[in-house]
């Protein structure tokens, strides 16, 4: 069986990515999945607040993409029990200008998915840069979908109708069965007025594609990644980490019922 392949994307910064990332992976898992983490951030976020050091990722997704080595190969298991990380180095800072001369430039990340075994995964989350570079468009050309962290403030609504753009452009031509598979919001602080108004005018503009569960900004998840841990093994019972356990239901709940009217 093939795994579920979601892009998590947004070339705004600071929005809950790689946070979103981390910890849905780990919602995932938690509720039996087998997932697969691909950091496509030459920052390396995702693979830190997996708790792997820069000084143990020998194969990166760098190498990934240059076909150096298969995702088999540089895949690494984290502390969290189903969840292995393709890691990032800052390799990936050059990897724009290697591929832009390749005339498989934007699937190269896409083969390297097709040629994991079936079964290996039933999750693979792609934690992208906060721009919309080749790193992004091999993220999305190799994605069922992608999952959109919105956060709940006035300028986000800005850069995601240049998202939405973006993905429309993938899908005519790179990747004609991409969708948006939901916006995701968080940082939610109810003691903020525009935080409700900017929900209201997301649900008005996207209606379905956006989850029920709402991130809300906490102290908890912001702490966890200093400890190289998702929130959720960090703080099972505050409130970032029950959402994240939410969403991921979500999730789930909403693959069924694509599989069920297909």
């Amino acid at each position: 069986m093939k795994p579920r392949v979601l892009t998590i994307a947004n070339q705004k910064g600071g929005v809950g990515k790689t946070t979103t990332a981390i910890n849905l992976g780990t919602a995932l898992a938690a509720i039996g999945e087998r997932v697969l983490l691909i950091d496509l951030d030459p920052q390396g976020n995702a693979s830190t607040g997996l708790g792997i050091e820069s000084r143990v990722r020998k194969l990166s997704a760098f190498d990934v993409l240059m076909s150096e080595s298969t995702i088999a190969e540089a895949a690494v298991p984290t502390d969290v029990p189903r969840v292995s990380i393709v890691p990032a180095t800052m390799d990936l800072l050059g990897a724009e200008i290697t591929l832009a001369a390749q005339r498989d430039r934007t699937h190269r990340l896409k083969a390297a998915i097709d040629a994991l075994p079936d079964g290996a995964y039933s999750y693979i989350l792609i934690d992208c840069p906060p721009s919309l570079n080749l790193l992004t468009i091999n993220a999305m050309a190799a994605a069922d979908g992608v999952l959109v962290p919105l956060q709940c403030e006035f300028f986000a609504l800005e850069g995601l109708s240049q998202l939405l753009k973006t993905v429309e452009q993938v899908r005519a031509s790179v990747n004609p069965a991409l969708e948006i598979q939901g916006v995701v919001l968080t940082m939610f602080d109810p003691r903020n007025n525009l935080a409700g108004q900017v929900i209201r005018d997301v649900r008005q503009f996207l209606g379905p594609k956006v989850f029920e569960t709402v991130i809300p900004r906490n102290v908890r998840v912001s702490e966890a990644p200093s400890y190289g841990k998702p929130v959720l093994l960090y703080d099972l019972k505050c409130a970032g980490s029950q959402a994240y356990l939410k969403l991921a239901s979500e999730i789930i709940q909403r693959e069924r019922l694509l599989q069920a009217a297909e």
